[in-house]
C-alpha cells in the first residue's frame, strides 16, 4: 500500500529515533553537514523567487524542495531528532539514554551549523563577486532578514524573546508534521505530497527554523546586516531552538506516540 496506517508509521518513527541514536559520529555529523547546506541553499532559492516575482507566496510554494531533497537522500535536520530521538527513549528501546540523545543533539546541530555556514559563506561571495562590491538584491535583502528577526524582537524584550520561542515552537510543529509525511508514504510522489504542505505553510508564515537561521544570520553578517554575533544568538538561535523543541516534541512526537502507540484502553458498550 502507498499509505501506512498511523500506528504503522508512529512505530516507524520510533524505530528511527532508535536508529539515529546508534549511528556513528561520522555519520551523524555527515548527515547533519549535507542536510544544513541542502536547506540554506533552498532559502536562497526562496529568497530569489521572492524578490523575483515580488511575492513571498512565491517562495514559500518553492521553499520545500530543499527539504524534500535532503529527507529523500537521508539526511538530518535538528529539528527532526528533536522530535524522533526521544520516542526511543519513552518506549524504553535498549540503550537509549537522555546522555545519548544530548550528544545526538549535538552532533546534528554541529553539523547542520557547519554545512549552512559553508553555503553562507559560497553565496555571499558569490553575491559580492568575492566581496569585492556591493551585493545585488537578493544579497541586500538577507542582510536585512537579519536586522529585522534580531533587533526587531530585541525592542520588545522579553516579549519579543517569548515571541521568536512560540514562532519556534510552531515552526517545528510543521516542520516535524513534514517529518513524519516522509513516513506516512512509500512512494516518492507520496513522501513529496505529504513533506510539502507543512514546510510550505511554516515558509509562508514566517516562522523561525533553527537551521534555516544558522544559514539567513551568518550570511546576513557577511551581507552587511547591521546586527551582532550576539544578536544573532540571544535574540534569535537560542530561542528559535528551544522552540522547536517544545514545539516539535509537544505537537507532534508525544501527541502521535500517545495516541496511536500507548494507546488509552477501548471504552466497552456491552
Amino acid at each position: 500500500m502507498a499509505y501506512l496506517a498511523p500506528a504503522e508509521f508512529v512505530t516507524k518513527m520510533v524505530d528511527a529515533g532508535e536508529s539515529k541514536i546508534y549511528m556513528a559520529t561520522r555519520d551523524v555529523l555527515i548527515r547533519a553537514y549535507m542536510a544544513g547546506a541542502i536547506l540554506a541553499l533552498a532559502a536562497v532559492f526562496a529568497i530569489s523567487a521572492t524578490v523575483m516575482s515580488g511575492s513571498a507566496l512565491v517562495g514559500a510554494i518553492l521553499f520545500p524542495v530543499g527539504f524534500c531533497m535532503l529527507y529523500l537522500l537521508g539526511f538530518d535536520l535538528l529539528t527532526g531528532v528533536f522530535v524522533l530521538t526521544p520516542l526511543a527513549w519513552l518506549d524504553k528501546r535498549p540503550g537509549v539514554t537522555i546522555g545519548a540523545i544530548l550528544k545526538n543533539w549535538g552532533l546534528v546541530f554541529t553539523g547542520n551549523f557547519l554545512g549552512a555556514l559553508t553555503v553562507a559563506f559560497m553565496m555571499a561571495f558569490v553575491f559580492t563577486y568575492g566581496f569585492s562590491t556591493s551585493p545585488g538584491e537578493i544579497g541586500a535583502k538577507i542582510g536585512h532578514i537579519g536586522e529585522a528577526r534580531t533587533l526587531g524582537y530585541a525592542k520588545y524584550g522579553f516579549a519579543g524573546w517569548m515571541t521568536i520561542f512560540m514562532r519556534g515552537m510552531l515552526c517545528n510543529w510543521m516542520v516535524s508534521t513534514g517529518v513524519v509525511g516522509a513516513m506516512i508514504s512509500t512512494t516518492v510522489s507520496g513522501k513529496v505530497i505529504a513533506m510539502w504542505m507543512p514546510i510550505m505553510l511554516f515558509f509562508a508564515m514566517t516562522f523561525e527554523h533553527s537551521v534555516v537561521n544558522m544559514f539567513l544570520f551568518p550570511s546576513g553578517l557577511m551581507l552587511g546586516g547591521n546586527f551582532s554575533i550576539l544578536d544573532y544568538f540571544i535574540w534569535n538561535e537560542i530561542p528559535t531552538v528551544l522552540g522547536n523543541l517544545v514545539g516539535g516534541l509537544a505537537f507532534t512526537g508525544l501527541t502521535l506516540y500517545s495516541t496511536h502507540i500507548k494507546t488509552a484502553p477501548k471504552r466497552s458498550f456491552s
